[in-house]
């Protein structure tokens, strides 16, 4: 049975696809195989102004709107996507299977400046007085015991099947020992106990981890093989050895390579990582579980893929009592207080992300709830799609970041797109369909808001099959069929939105936006709809609040970021209008016209004639808006701009004229416009041509006095007969008659 998620390419096996985790019975494959598309959603709010938008407003939004917030809308959220490592966009060298008997602790001895109290975290086992630590004893502040020394060691035969062969690591919740399953092959295990097996709390989570484990069967999750008592009576939980190496130990690895200075994951390979581990986390969260405690320790790659290990810290959605296990600074900052929710799991998968591809200096104590500025992670800077993704993950309020693990994929995907474009020398060639969109059809240098990529159908909306129905353009016909739906949804509201639109009825829009907005705060739509009210009655400056703030909320698609583009350029703001339009032309194929026509604009704009030509250049043959960049690189190669141009310039307009798409009576024009400059250079040259750069041609005709004259007079007669206007016409006949040669006839 092939996988149904678009663009995967992988098999089901036992009940989950081997290539992207995603349960074959998931929510998401449900819709996807009903429907062709993936279903889920979310909200987020922007907490800093990136380099790149520092200027522009934003549309309160989520817990911006409401300090009575305690909710987050379920979004849907159905971009296209496959999740295999590297995500089809990148390439990760494969990390080899280790021997573990190289990675056994010898000796095995828990550091000093590692152990503390479990219960009060006071430090406990240090040296003094010139003395080692105890690895035994007493916390000297609420006397609990603490017990740092191996239970097993080497030789023991643990449930007489395992013989332990070492210890590999510790950690917060337990030994980790390497052993041999003498039962089954002698195959690798990992055998897990307690830390320290008099802490009552760590005691109940081991008990508590099993009964969790026993139910977790996913591919991209280590798995349990069994749990068995010790001779003294302690549990350990035997589970699958995975020898590659964690992300951890990979940044390790490469700062050991550049001398001990910190050097980041590559940006790709980071986010293909957290892209591949998001579908464990929805696995997880579908069986009503949180992971808790994920940072770059707890995965590991292992050839060409990656295991989550460690769910010491699993715990029930539910559950309210048993004690919290995390990480300062990958610990979501309202869960001391208000427990643990699938927003502050995802949290978790933010942090790690941005701990992987900057210096994250005080990530675990000046900025242990917050991201640093742009000027101190010139990477946020750079990838402005990348911050304003780790700045939805790592919202303060769990109300505006992500909701779902396949939420925050999708999201994910899409910025690792714009990621391997940006990184990309070549043309580009792939369009990804995005079903929160449409893609952008523009054919011409217009764009306006009914050219920006209109929000598609929302398959999960209760009035979805009704409004598939209403299929008239006309918006007056489909204003009315609107009026009479049989009930009342989101989609209908922008529907009605969009016919109210096009008849120019703009306060009435807003007036559907903002009682969506009343009834859920985080209704992102609504500020999208709002934006294109404010671009039709001219107010760009409150287009770019609404279309920054879509932006903030969905950094992987790239409409939001056309549509503000577009407002920054009508508000002004070339800077970064340019470097929006530049994300978008690099990055999907469906945008390339429209964006390279809007750097076209803004090059013209600031006089960088040679940027306009260029941009409009790389416009494809293929494209419908091919015909309409030869009209535009005609028109600016033919302008005067307050100097005589170069022929070679005018030569290449006349090439342009040829394959540009306009009509008859406006090429006729542009053709007069050529020859006149022409002749006015090779005049000014004084020598009846125009010197070295004069030899050749423009448009066919030689570059010189007599040929330019003739063909001049040819251009005035031809737009004569385009003129319906006599006294126009009979003008441009009297200027043919002025610059024909002289002859004798």
């Amino acid at each position: 049975m092939h996988c149904v998620q678009p663009g995967c390419g992988g098999s089901i096996a036992d009940g989950y696809c081997d290539v992207c985790g995603l349960a074959a019975d998931s929510p998401a494959a449900r819709v996807v195989a009903a429907s062709g598309r993936s279903a889920e959603s979310g909200s987020p709010r922007s907490t800093r102004a990136s380099s790149v938008t520092n200027r522009l407003g934003t549309v309160p939004l989520g817990s911006a709107r409401s300090t009575t917030a305690s909710r987050a809308t379920k979004r849907l959220d159905r971009q296209r996507g496959v999740s295999r490592l590297g995500a089809g966009l990148t390439e990760i060298p494969s990390v080899p299977i280790l021997d573990p008997r190289q990675a056994l602790m010898d000796p095995a001895v828990v550091s000093e400046e590692k152990r503390f109290c479990s219960v009060c975290q006071s430090v406990v086992g240090r040296a003094r007085d010139g003395s080692p630590g105890r690895t035994k004893g007493f916390c000297p502040k609420c006397r609990t015991p603490f017990d740092f020394e191996p239970k097993l060691t080497a030789g023991t035969m643990l449930g007489g099947q395992y013989e332990i062969m070492g210890c590999l690591a510790h950690g917060g919740m337990g030994w980790i020992y390497l052993a041999r399953d003498r039962n089954v092959n002698d195959r690798w295990v990992v055998v897990k106990g307690l830390l320290n097996a008099g802490d009552p709390d760590a005691y109940r989570a081991a008990v508590a981890e099993k009964q969790f484990l026993a139910e977790v069967e996913h591919p991209i999750i280590v798995e349990i093989y069994n749990f068995v008592a010790g001779a003294d009576g302690s549990s350990y939980i035997v589970m699958e050895y995975v020898g590659g190496q964690s992300l951890n130990n990979l940044l390790k690895s490469r700062m050991k390579a550049a001398s001990g200075r910190f050097s980041p994951l590559p940006l790709d390979q980071a986010v293909a990582f957290m892209i591949e581990v998001l579908p464990a986390f929805s696995y997880l969260h579908g069986l009503g579980l949180l992971y808790c405690d994920f940072k770059p320790a707890n995965v590991i790659q292992v050839g060409d893929g990656i295991k989550l290990i460690d769910l010491g810290g699993v715990r029930r959605i539910d559950d309210d009592a048993s004690p919290i296990y995390g990480t300062v600074g990958f610990q979501a900052p309202e869960v001391a207080t208000d427990g643990t929710s699938v927003p502050s799991d995802l949290y978790t998968i933010a942090r790690t992300l941005a701990v992987l591809v900057f210096e994250f200096r005080g990530y675990q104590n000046q900025y242990v709830d917050s991201l640093p500025p742009p000027d101190e992670a010139p990477i946020l800077a750079e990838h402005d799609s990348l911050y304003r993704l780790l700045q939805r993950g790592t919202a303060l309020r769990p109300e505006d970041r992500f909701q779902t693990a396949e939420e925050m994929r999708v999201q994910l995907l899409g910025v690792l797109r714009e990621i391997a474009a940006h990184d990309s020398k070549g043309d580009v060639t792939r369009s990804t369909p995005s079903s929160i969109f449409d893609a952008p059809t523009v054919a011409s240098d217009r764009l306006d808001w009914h050219d920006l990529p209109r929000l598609g159908p929302d398959v999960d909306d209760p009035l979805h099959a009704w409004l598939q129905s209403v299929t008239t353009d006309d918006p007056v016909t489909r204003r009315q069929l609107l009026d009479g739906a049989p009930g009342s949804s989101v989609g209908l509201s922008i529907e009605i939105g969009y016919a109210d639109l096009a008849l120019g009825h703009c306060d009435a829009v807003d007036a559907t936006a903002r009682a969506l907005l009343q009834a859920d705060p985080w209704e992102w739509r609504a500020v999208w709809m709002q934006g294109l009210a404010a671009l039709q009655t001219g107010r760009a400056g409150d287009a770019v609040g609404a279309f920054n703030t879509v932006y903030g909320q969905l950094p992987g698609e790239l409409a939001p970021k056309l549509a503000l583009a577009l407002a920054c350029e009508q508000s002004g703001d070339l800077d970064v209008a340019e470097r929006t339009y530049a994300v978008c032309a690099r990055s999907d194929a469906a945008y390339v016209a429209a964006a390279q026509f809007g750097l076209a604009r803004v090059a013209a704009a600031g006089g960088r004639r040679g940027d306009a030509l260029a941009a409009l250049d790389r416009i494809p043959t293929t494209s419908r808006a091919y015909g309409d960049s030869r009209r535009k690189r005609a028109l600016i190669l033919a302008a005067a701009d307050g100097a005589i141009h170069r022929l070679v310039d005018l030569d290449a307009a006349a090439h342009e004229l040829e394959q540009a798409t306009m009509d008859e009576a406006q090429r006729a024009q542009v053709r007069v416009q050529i020859y006149e400059s022409a002749l006015r250079q090779v005049l000014s040259a004084g020598s009846g041509s125009a010197g070295p750069d004069g030899d050749g041609t423009v448009g066919g005709v030689a570059a010189s006095e007599v040929p330019l004259r003739r063909a001049l007079e040819r251009a005035y007669r031809a737009a004569a007969t385009y003129q319906s206007d006599r006294t126009a016409r009979v003008q441009l006949v009297d200027l043919a008659n002025q610059v024909r040669t002289r002859t004798l006839t």
